[in-house]
């Protein structure tokens, strides 16, 4: 659980039009961001449960137990194939859960080494 260790991340949800809101009163100085508020967002709960399923829950735990050194080996621990994991694992990344690192390249194209980067989620919703 190396770079994940006891690490927690914040989440929210924020409908889009309030999240532009924000991040524009952001860029202009407007809001300062105070400490403790969610790092990550989301615009619905539904796309919270999509990207954090209990599928990619598990996943998450996998990689974390694990350390696979590549995708390929990762698909054989999982049984699901590359590109399924790849577009998982794409995702989780654009949200900030994982980061997918460039390993050594042997011959042809370097592995990508999946990391998880929190170990637990804690989810904010406010209702205002």
């Amino acid at each position: 659980m190396s770079a994940a260790k006891h690490k927690i991340v914040k989440v929210g949800v924020m409908p889009l039009d309030e999240f532009k809101k924000r991040t524009i009163a952001i860029a202009k100085g407007q809001y300062k961001p105070k400490r403790g508020e969610p790092k990550i967002w989301f615009r619905s709960m539904k796309s919270l449960a999509h990207v954090l399923s209990e599928e990619n829950q598990a996943l998450l735990r996998l990689i974390m137990e694990t350390h696979p050194k590549s995708i390929k080996e990762l698909e054989g621990v999982t049984g699901r194939t590359a590109n399924n994991l790849l577009r998982t694992l794409r995702m989780m990344e654009n949200y900030g859960f994982v980061k997918l690192r460039e390993g050594e390249g042997g011959r042809g194209r370097a592995p990508l080494i999946p990391e998880v980067i929190y170990s637990a989620a804690e989810i904010e919703v406010d209702f205002c």
